[in-house]
This record gives structure tokens, C-alpha cells and sequence, in this order.
């Protein structure tokens, strides 16, 4: 993809109009605009770019989003949503109100450009740079530089959201293909986390009340997935497509060691999950359920 750099005209009249009547006392992101102004400019990105090809989204808007997702803790999809339904966004974005943003995957991707062409202490340092030029930086201060731990979390909850969609999805073929079996085997509790879709809400903040979620998430997996391979169930349960890809996201996601479930865990961590439980071979996936297994290997 190439860059073609987008000039920073201010924000639109309709959109500022609209967004001081809403908002007459402002939000997070109107005062950054107010107090910064435009924070990141396409050229700084330019290294992570070819000279020719389709053009790419503003990279300076994907770091500001990027600034703002991790602020939230948003996942891509949710981000990506704002973007498109938060008019205080396209105040600060400098973006028309039907503007109608991008793709998630163009965040993944972002970020998959900037660690591979070494530029992911781009954004802090400009940050830092806009902070001094306007003398909100004490002489002599320091101020965290690494991007590494804010790249670190957008993965996490990546990840977050995609185990728990997988999960959510096999629950609800099953409760269709085999309504009486599963009611044998889910709790009401697992109506309340798996009822709603997950990019619904809002994941906790706090390393330790995500760590746990995640378990929670793999060892409700494990236990389906036990419950469908057992030898008493249906083999056409096997089947299913959304289970064959239960399994196979489980499988690239966690880890079951040799000891059993009994005092093991299943946490997301910056590198990968593991998990608990004795060890599962990868099923064999062909045909429409490879393609959507696809997923689970996807960067994030």
C-alpha cells in the first residue's frame, strides 16, 4: 500500500457545530483536539509505506485512534466502531460526521507495519515532542517512551474478544442442532457470559480481573469441548461446523498439560494463552470449516 499524506484542514464546520451543542462541556477527546490540535502526521509514517499501490488509510488518524483505543481499552472491532458512531472522534480525527471510517483488520494491520519497519515508538515520541512544544512537559522529567506494554494490551483484548466469540458461536449451533443435550451441561451462568455478543461490551480493566476472565473462558471451552468428544455423545455433535472450530482455535490458543484440569489455569498473556487440562491433538479441518478456523491465526 502506499501513502498519499492528508493534510490537516481543522475540523469541519457541521462536525464542530454539532459536537460543542452536544457537548457544551466537552469530552476526553475534544480536549485533546482543543489543547494539541492535530497530534500525527502521515509523513512521519512514511518508512512503513511503498511508493506505489493502493492508498493506505491516514496513518496519523490510526495512531490517534490507536492512542484513544488503548485509553479505553477497546478492542479493534469496538474501536473501529467508534470511529464511525462517536461524533467527539470525528471532532478529534478532524473527520466529517458521515464519514464512514474503516476496518478493523486496517488496525491490525497498522500495527504489523510499525513493528516491522521499527517504527512503533513513532507515536509516544511525537506525543512526547507535541507535549514539550506547547510546555506541557516539566524540564527534566521523565516520561514513559514504550510502546511495547499499549501494543501488548490491544493484542490481549484481541485476543479477549476473539476466544470469546469462538466460544459464544459453538454455543449457539449447539443450542440449535441439540437443544436438550446442551441443557444438560450449561449453567445458567454461562447464559449471562455467553448470552450477549462479546464486542457488546466493555472487558474489565486490570491485568488480574482479565487473567481471570480468560480462564473462565478456557475452561468453559474445555469442558465443552470435553463433553462434545466424550463417548456417550452424538458423533454427528463432532460435526458441527462452529465446534470443529472451537476446537481448533482452543488448540493454536491454549495449552492443556499433562496433569488434568485439577489447579490449572487458562490466562491470556502477551504472547500467547495457555490453559489447563490433559493435552488435545489438532483435529484436521477441511473443506468450509478451514476456511473458517482461518481466523484464529490471524495477527493481531
Amino acid at each position: 500500500m502506499s501513502l498519499e499524506p492528508r493534510a490537516d484542514h481543522g475540523v469541519p464546520e457541521l462536525t464542530a457545530r454539532v459536537v460543542r451543542a452536544a457537548f457544551p462541556k466537552g469530552t476526553m477527546a475534544v480536549r485533546i483536539r482543543e489543547a494539541l490540535g492535530p497530534l500525527f502526521e502521515d509523513e512521519a509514517f512514511a518508512g512503513a509505506f511503498a511508493v506505489r499501490g493502493r492508498p493506505a488509510v491516514s496513518p496519523g488518524a490510526l495512531a490517534l485512534v490507536s492512542v484513544l483505543q488503548y485509553a479505553e481499552g477497546l478492542t479493534d472491532r469496538q474501536a473501529t466502531d467508534q470511529v464511525r458512531a462517536r461524533m467527539d472522534w470525528k471532532f478529534l480525527l478532524g473527520l466529517e460526521l458521515d464519514d464512514p471510517g474503516f476496518e478493523a483488520s486496517v488496525l491490525s494491520l497498522f500495527r504489523s507495519r510499525l513493528i516491522e519497519h521499527g517504527l512503533e515508538q513513532t507515536t509516544p515520541e511525537l506525543l512526547l515532542e507535541r507535549l514539550r512544544g506547547l510546555d506541557l512537559l516539566k524540564a527534566g522529567g521523565r516520561q514513559r517512551t514504550d510502546s511495547t506494554h499499549v501494543l501488548a494490551a490491544v493484542r490481549t483484548l484481541n485476543r479477549m474478544e476473539f476466544v470469546g466469540e469462538t466460544l459464544r458461536a459453538a454455543l449457539e449451533a449447539l443450542a440449535v442442532a441439540a437443544p436438550a443435550w446442551l441443557s444438560g451441561l450449561v449453567t445458567p451462568e454461562w447464559a449471562e457470559r455467553y448470552g450477549p455478543r462479546v464486542d457488546a461490551y466493555r472487558f474489565p480493566k486490570g491485568e488480574e480481573v482479565r487473567e481471570q476472565w480468560s480462564e473462565q473462558v478456557g475452561r468453559d471451552g474445555f469442558v465443552l469441548l470435553d463433553a462434545v468428544y466424550a463417548p456417550a455423545a452424538p458423533d454427528w455433535l463432532r460435526e458441527i461446523e462452529a465446534v470443529q472450530v472451537l476446537r481448533v482455535s482452543w488448540v493454536q490458543q491454549y495449552h492443556r498439560d499433562e496433569k488434568g484440569c485439577a489447579g490449572g489455569r487458562a490466562r491470556i498473556s502477551r504472547r500467547f494463552i495457555t490453559g489447563c487440562a490433559r493435552p488435545m491433538t489438532p483435529m484436521p479441518v477441511t473443506g468450509s470449516s478451514a476456511a473458517r478456523a482461518g481466523p484464529a491465526t490471524r495477527r493481531i
